[in-house]
Order: C-alpha cells, then sequence, then structure tokens
C-alpha cells in the first residue's frame, strides 16, 4: 500500500526525481512511514519539504530528529540525518560494511541495487525515536 502526499509540493518533487532513483526513494518513503505506524512514542508523521527535499519529522511528539531523502552530487540517492546527531554512527557501529556512508549525514545507495529495508529499518527507528534516549 502507498502512503498518499498531503502536501502536493512533496508529491511534486518526487514526480521530479530522475526515473531511475525515483523508485528506490519512494520505497524508503513507504518504510519511513510504516516504521513511524509501528514504533511506539513516534505519533503522527510529518511530509514537508526541507531544503527542497523531502523531510519526515515528529512534530507532536518532538520524539525524533528529522529524516530527509535526496540526491547527493556524486548520483544515485540518498537518506539524510541532522549531522549534529549520532543517528549515523550508531547505525554504521551496527553495519559497518554493509553501506555507503557520508560522514555523519548520509547513507548513499544506487539505483541498481535493492534496498536493504529490514537493516534500513532500525536507521529509521533510530532517527524517529533519537530524542527518547
Amino acid at each position: 500500500m502507498t502512503t498518499p502526499f498531503d502536501d502536493p509540493a512533496v508529491e511534486r518533487t518526487f514526480a521530479a526525481f530522475p526515473g531511475e532513483v525515483r523508485t528506490g526513494l519512494l520505497q524508503l518513503r513507504e518504510m519511513i512511514f510504516d516504521v513511524a505506524a509501528r514504533t511506539k512514542g513516534v505519533g503522527r508523521l510529518q511530509e514537508t519539504l526541507k531544503w527542497g527535499q523531502p523531510a519526515y519529522l515528529t512534530p507532536e511528539t518532538k520524539s525524533g530528529s528529522t529524516i530527509r531523502l535526496g540526491l547527493p552530487k556524486g548520483g544515485g540517492f540518498a537518506i539524510y540525518a541532522h549531522c549534529q546527531t549520532t543517528i549515523i554512527l550508531d547505525f554504521q557501529t551496527m553495519f559497518p560494511d554493509d553501506f555507503v556512508y557520508e560522514g555523519n549525514r548520509a547513507i548513499h545507495f544506487k539505483p541498481d541495487e535493492d534496498l536493504p529495508l529490514e537493516k534500513l529499518e532500525s536507521f529509521v527507528k533510530g532517527a524517529l525515536t533519537y530524542h527518547l534516549k
């Protein structure tokens, strides 16, 4: 099931992504909504644009740190966490060799690779509950 878009600007942003990365970005989007719905303390998820990128926030509970989706300069697509958190580093400790990391701010993906969604769920859960620690 696909989560409908509440914000037409976010929907237009996804529609504008190149086809070769749009599928992966939509998979990440759906996983973010799914993890949020299953994780205690997260509450309603808000999808908006930050810096022109789809962003996911927990406005009611303030349980999490913002997650963003976008296109890194080197190609492919990425999921971003706030660089002044330990979200990426915590995840990298669990999966040091499974992903391509951009410092403490992003995980990069290639459009022709399958997304390891089960592993990525722990990243999303960590971001959405970051302030509950």
